[in-house]
């Protein structure tokens, strides 16, 4: 008999299968699939999706990404994403000195910010710490942190890092460097779920976390 074969069919490489589409097409599904949770086939199914919009939209798109780029920095002191640096957290002078929360990202400060039971300041390490990806104290904010703590004022130092792994070995870190500066160093509570992110946690979470956070070190 004739071997046609009984094994199931192979898929073809994902860069064969980008290579039939036209170059503006593949360019884009190229670029999308860098993005964070993006896969091959969501790249293609966001890339069609656009394909189908009116050129207006679609180039409102572009030029929102190019601003964001182009107007959007790091605030020298806290390094939250702003227009303006100083930012507004920093630049206000009813936010309470006395207390600084330590986060990882930008997305984590505006969770908190969310729940409006927070009115200190801010700090933004820009990452976790994470041997396995080469990510480092030296690779977050961390010296900048040491440099704000300098100035006299501040009483109570909130570790806010997400309660996962990077986040649990980034706040130990932070508790024993910042201990002997003789400040009160504390931890949000447990109300998160382990292994979750800040950004997903509702307000009402949040808030309960930041009322039961314990001293740490």
């Amino acid at each position: 008999m004739g071997g046609s074969g009984g094994g199931a069919a192979v898929a073809p490489p994902q860069s064969l299968t980008i290579a039939y589409y036209p170059e503006p097409v593949a360019r884009l599904i190229e670029a999308l699939q860098r993005l964070p949770g993006i896969g091959p086939k969501t790249a293609q199914r966001l890339t069609f999706f656009l394909l189908k919009r009116p050129v207006d939209e679609v180039k409102t798109l572009a030029e929102s990404l190019t601003q964001m780029k182009e107007l959007i920095v790091h605030c020298h002191i806290c390094f939250n994403v702003t227009e303006e640096d100083p930012c507004r957290i920093c630049s206000d002078p009813r936010r309470d000195q006395r207390i600084l929360c330590v986060v990882e990202e930008p997305n984590d400060l505006l969770a908190l910010e969310r729940t409006g039971e927070f009115r200190g300041r801010y700090h933004v390490l820009l990452g976790a710490l994470s041997p396995l990806d080469g990510i480092g104290p030296e690779d977050l904010r961390v010296r900048e942190l040491l440099f704000r703590l300098e100035t006299p004022g501040v009483e109570e130092i909130i570790v806010a890092t997400n309660p996962n792994v990077e986040g649990e070995a980034t706040a130990i870190y932070l508790a024993k460097l910042l201990k002997p500066l003789g400040m009160r160093i504390t931890r949000i509570a447990r109300g998160l779920p382990v292994g979750g992110d800040l950004e997903y946690a509702d307000e009402v979470t949040l808030s309960k976390a930041l009322e039961g956070r314990r001293e740490v070190g």
